[in-house]
């Protein structure tokens, strides 16, 4: 389960939003987007603080005006995760997040209007070392472009993509990342694909308005899953109408299952038949929310029955199979036995357990190498 992942990812351009690394070798990101009412302050850093706490590398806060501009300042001051700014038409509110610290715009700069705008803009990102995301949508396309390709389709979007980025390489500015953004899944993959070979700047993959919590994650996963397998894409955030940190939790799981991320813990688990030996769907369910709080990467598999529970045990970190009695492997090799009567707390237990001997192992690794 330790194997790296295959997938070669495409060169990239490195920039840094922040202190993360996005693009060249750097782990691909997740991030995701506030919901609150800028305005509303607290409201706004006790999101960012839940979104963080889910293992967010960055997030993504609305400012649509100057009044949200000044909130944002006094947001930043009370956060320490970095924070992108999405900014659509006033070039002001650019220059003034960024002299209250933003850490990324999100800015089209064919949408700032006048060319000193978008001049003044870029200097300021270069000024304060600010990368800029051009951001594409479907949805939003600029109207000439509509009524050249009569629909959004994959070419419309890099071509309004490339505009963008033709205002920067003008001003010799090389610090951006872009996405091309579609609620189809078709239409996006054929974007970022189509852009991916004319551009060496990372690509912030996403399938905007990809729906509900379930269909938008099934949604999200075959679009980002077919781009990723590419080795397309540095940074993601699935685009849900739900809670922001389910964001965080689905993008990382998609990068988990293509060996891409490893933070947190990665179940196997079996879907259950009449053969389990103790209720699979139950033990899941508990697992997964008392070990919501973990980021260290570990494999644990949680199998019903010993016709396919002893292969999966000893490849994980720590495995559970169901028998006559439920034994446990770590490490590949069999160390316990559990009863159903207390199995949860036993086995959450032993997880907590090892992955304590996990990370003291690591730190062991650290202190030795001098780091």
């Amino acid at each position: 389960m330790h194997n790296p992942s295959p997938i070669k990812r495409r060169p990239s351009r490195q920039i840094h939003v922040g202190n993360v690394p996005v693009g060249g070798d750097a782990p691909i990101s997740v991030q995701s987007m506030t919901n609150t009412n800028t305005l509303d302050v607290a409201a706004t850093v006790a999101q960012i603080q839940r979104i963080q706490a889910a293992g967010a590398d960055m997030v993504r806060v609305s400012v649509p005006d100057m009044d949200c501009a000044e909130a944002f300042g006094k947001i930043r001051q009370q956060v320490d995760i970095p924070l992108i700014a999405d900014i659509h038409f006033d070039y002001r509110i650019a220059l003034r997040v960024a002299e209250l610290g933003v850490d990324c715009l999100r800015i089209n700069p064919g949408n700032i209007g006048r060319e000193d705008r978008v001049h003044a803009v870029v200097q300021s990102a270069r000024d304060h070392g600010i990368p800029i995301r051009i951001g594409v949508n479907a949805g939003s396309l600029e109207k000439d472009l509509q009524r050249k390709y009569g629909e959004p389709t994959p070419q419309a979007l890099v071509e309004s993509a490339m505009r963008h980025i033709d205002y920067l390489d003008k001003l010799d500015f090389q610090d951006f990342k872009v996405s091309l953004k579609a609620s189809d899944v078709f239409m996006a993959v054929a974007a970022y694909r189509l852009i991916a070979d004319q551009i060496e700047q990372p690509l912030h993959l996403g399938i905007t308005e990809a729906g509900g919590l379930r269909s938008g994650t099934v949604k999200s996963s075959v679009g980002l899953g077919m781009l990723l397998m590419d080795g397309i894409g540095d940074t993601l955030r699935i685009s849900l109408a739900a809670d922001p940190v389910e964001e965080i939790k689905v993008g990382f799981d998609i990068l988990k299952s293509l060996r891409l991320r490893s933070k947190g813990i990665n179940f196997i688990a079996c879907p259950s038949c009449s053969r389990q030996n103790f209720d699979v769907i139950s033990t899941m369910n508990a697992l997964e929310q008392r070990l919501e709080d973990v980021t260290t990467a570990l494999d644990v598999a949680v199998i019903g029955c010993v016709v396919n529970g002893p292969g999966e045990a000893k490849e994980a970190d720590l495995g559970l199979t169901g028998g006559s009695p439920n034994l446990v492997y770590i490490d590949g090799k069999p160390v316990s036995k559990l009863r159903n009567d207390n199995l949860v707390d036993d086995l959450e237990a032993l997880i907590r357990e090892r992955i304590a001997r996990k990370q003291e192992e690591e730190d062991n690794v650290i202190a030795r190498s001098g780091l």
